[in-house]
């Protein structure tokens, strides 16, 4: 797997790992499987637990200052943020319902999936592991001040070309998916130009990701 080569993982049990990937839909569809809910158990009980750590030994924050810190980096977003940057959503094993439906984009489940990868690691590899592993993943967004996961890109998007006149515009290129399980395309446009592109299993999510795809891009320019 990618992700554990990337992070000089040497596993002791790949199984672990695929469980930690496989969405209640997958076990649905194939049923030697069993899915991540157990994993994201315990890897949300050590994510939380290396935060407070490192939260208490690396600051001298009051009892609410520190938990609401630790809430800002392990809320849903921020885990999505984690799970997305590392590609984790090449590796989701879905049923074909959800799969066809952009399931694998879904926040929730990405966001689950990171804490069921973690507990695989902690199981597999021991706590000094899962230490290392969230202190490369998660510990650099505390240490610089990063919640870019809280952050309304199409609000900044907006701010960073309204300077120069510019307009800026949404547009929904694909849907699929039943009714009660969509996903969404959309594009950003800046002056009638494509500037960014966002999936999601909703139009505000999509939207959201589109303006973010296009403030990366923006960056590199700069």
């Amino acid at each position: 797997m990618e992700i554990l080569n990337r992070l000089n993982i040497k596993t002791k049990n790949i199984k672990l790992y695929e469980i930690a990937f496989s969405h209640s839909s997958y076990v649905n569809e194939n049923t030697s499987f069993e899915n991540y809910e157990r994993l994201e158990f315990l890897g949300d009980a050590v994510v939380n637990l290396v935060i407070s750590d490192y939260l208490y030994s690396n600051t001298k924050h009051e009892e609410g200052k520190m938990t609401k810190l630790r809430a800002s980096y392990v809320c849903q977003n921020a885990l999505y943020e984690y799970a997305t940057k590392w590609g984790f959503s090449n590796h989701i094993k879905l049923g074909h319902g959800e799969k066809i439906s952009g399931g694998k984009y879904r926040k929730p489940i990405l966001a689950d999936i990171f804490e069921a990868f973690i507990g695989a690691i902690y199981i597999d590899q021991g706590y000094g592991v899962a230490r290392k592993v969230i202190y490369e993943i998660v510990i650099p967004y505390i240490e610089s001040g990063t919640m870019s996961f809280l952050n309304d890109y199409k609000s900044i998007l907006q701010e960073a070309v309204q300077t120069h006149q510019k307009s800026v515009e949404y547009e929904m290129i694909k849907e699929k998916g039943p009714s009660h399980s969509k996903s969404f395309t959309i594009v950003v446009k800046v002056d009638n130009i494509i500037y960014g592109t966002g999936t999601a299993g909703s139009k505000k999510e999509a939207e959201q990701e589109a303006a973010k795809n296009a403030m990366e891009k923006l960056a590199k320019l700069k």
